[in-house]
């Protein structure tokens, strides 16, 4: 079996002025990063009109290390629908360096439902993800210097909040000491790393709408505070012009293709469980004003991902989604139903029917924000047919629309059924998507909501100070904010090793923290990082390049 690296190294990748063509644009409208990438600039985009065009979001039940594949199916979905003549766009968020020399390898789907040119988009891309690593740490050399300088702006160095960043998981990196090296090494502090995907930039970077807005909501980032508690912003030093020319060009979204010839947008790249999740909004309005349907993803389950993308995206960037995909696979199900991860080859109907109520309750959630849903049943060769028919009575049983889909072996041809599914689906006029709570109550009232009706949860345990950090955020500012949940991917609970759909569990909210630039607050719980660490065997190290350049073991 040839890998996904080869897979795709074995496509004739089509010229990127032809895919654009598939969209309506011209050769003169792009910015050519070679054959196979370009930008398109957000004017150009900007200047076409508005149409009907449908949303499609893909997200999954609650992820384990058997695997589900969403990225995967996202592709294949897309495919399937070029395959009907429905002129799709994929929009995608861009992989972080961190996972892909970490535990996952590459991000870019597998098998035959792959975006190409898949090396590019793994490693450097179009340098979006450096440039939004420079302007953060641009912010953080400013700030820096401007304790070591006049300080005006009052910075107490004991109450700086505002971190460093790079992209590449990093764990000697999560705490250390800055300003060291007498006189002229500046103030000595204590400080930190995160990863790029968890910066506020990334998150600015996927919700501004425009240069403009861009910048104000640069400006607008706390980092840190006086001796009085009062915050203290990126434009009290001054930063946000210059961060705004760094982030100039990576603005415009990327333009690239998939294996069955697609246009995608992979732009933007935020985790879900320590932010947003999604792709930049930049990508997705270009979708929508250039395809007839666009098909997105949000990471990991409806949970989280999901939550974060009608809650705060949708919100902020005023979308109405038509549908939702939620990709399951039997062999991820039996993990939640307590099968250990080398024993999913056998077949397990009691394991499986124990684990689809982590299917269930994700179709729940889905359905609170009034968007129809259509399970894709992600096909393994391990799967038995009695599995499989267990399965699709038991979403027949529940009145849902459930389609087998086969991406990874079956590219776009794979993915006919579902396509046809979501086709129908969003053409049904079913969808009156609603966020699920108002902006006007109170951010506990907000957390609370999220956590028992989408987490299922008894209530919510406010660590020592948090009710308090939760009003001095209200009166920053930050009252009709939507809150960002940072939680475990592998549970509906803030306790990993809860599978399945467990209940009676109280989720504990250790810290919130502000993301004022971004527009919405962060609540903590579990032990949840910014920053990352490398696994014992990471990926990097099964990785080559030969005297030809041509790049093995990236996955």
């Amino acid at each position: 079996m040839r890998s996904d690296i080869e897979i795709a190294q074995a496509h004739p990748l089509k010229p990127i002025q032809e895919i654009a063509a598939k969209v309506g644009l011209q050769g003169d409208e792009i910015q050519r990063y070679g054959h196979s990438k370009a930008k398109v600039p957000i004017d150009v985009i900007a200047s076409r009109p508005e149409r009907a065009s449908k949303l499609v979001l893909v997200t999954g039940i609650s992820p384990t290390p058997a695997g589900e594949g969403k990225s995967t199916t996202s592709v294949g979905l897309a495919d399937a629908l070029t395959l009907r003549d429905r002129n799709p766009v994929l929009c995608l968020r861009e992989p972080s360096l961190g996972p892909v020399f970490g535990m996952k390898g590459g991000a870019a789907g597998g098998g035959y439902s792959q975006v190409v040119p898949m090396e590019d988009i793994n490693l450097h891309f179009t340098g979006d993800f450096h440039a939004i690593s420079s302007a953060h740490g641009l912010l953080s050399a400013m700030l820096d210097n401007h304790l070591f300088r006049p300080n005006s702006a009052q910075l107490d160095h004991r109450r700086i909040t505002w971190r460093r960043a790079v992209d590449m998981n990093d764990r000697a990196l999560r705490s250390i000491v800055v300003g060291l090296g007498g006189p002229n090494g500046g103030i000595p502090r204590e400080d930190g790393f995160m990863i790029t995907a968890a910066s506020e930039v990334m998150a600015i970077f996927c919700l501004a709408s425009d240069l403009k807005d861009l910048e104000q909501r640069l400006g607008n980032i706390i980092i840190g505070y006086t001796r009085a508690r009062e915050p203290v912003r990126c434009r009290d030093i001054g930063a946000e012009g210059a961060m705004t020319i760094l982030l100039s060009d990576a603005i415009h979204p990327n333009l690239v293709q998939t294996l069955g010839g697609t246009p995608a947008f992979i732009h933007g790249g935020p985790f879900a469980n320590i932010a947003h999740g999604c792709n930049s909004l930049f990508a997705t309005r270009a979708g929508l004003k250039l395809g007839d349907v666009v098909v997105t993803e949000a990471g990991f389950g409806a949970d989280l991902g999901a939550e974060k993308f009608f809650d705060i995206k949708c919100r902020m960037g005023g979308l109405s989604p038509d549908a939702v995909v939620i990709v399951a696979t039997i062999r991820a199900l039996k993990m939640h139903g307590g099968v250990a991860r080398d024993a999913l080859a056998t077949e397990n109907l009691k394991a499986l029917r124990a684990g689809m109520e982590n299917l269930f309750g994700h179709v729940e959630n889905v359905g609170r924000f009034g968007v129809p849903a259509v399970v894709a049943i992600n096909r393994f060769a391990s799967d038995t047919t009695a599995e499989v028919e267990a399965l699709m009575s038991a979403c027949e049983e529940r009145g849902l629309s459930a389609v087998e889909a086969d991406p990874h072996g079956g590219g776009g041809e794979g993915c006919l059924d579902l396509a046809d599914a979501v086709w129908e689906t969003v053409q049904s006029g079913e969808a009156a998507f609603q966020p699920l709570y108002p902006s006007n109550i109170p951010l506990a009232e907000k957390i609370e909501t999220i956590a028992k009706q989408i987490y299922g949860a008894s209530g919510v345990e406010f660590l020592s100070g948090v009710q308090d950090d939760l009003g001095r955020l209200e009166a920053t500012g930050l009252a009709d904010a939507p809150v960002c949940i940072a939680k475990t991917q592998y549970s509906f609970s803030d306790d990993p090793s809860l599978l399945g759909r467990p209940t009676g569990f109280t989720v504990a909210v250790r810290e919130v923290t502000p993301s004022a630039g971004a527009g919405f607050v962060v609540a903590k719980t579990g032990d949840i990082m910014t920053m990352p660490g490398l696994a014992a065997t990471p990926a990097a190290m099964n990785m080559a390049i030969d005297r030809d350049g041509v790049i093995s073991g990236l996955m």
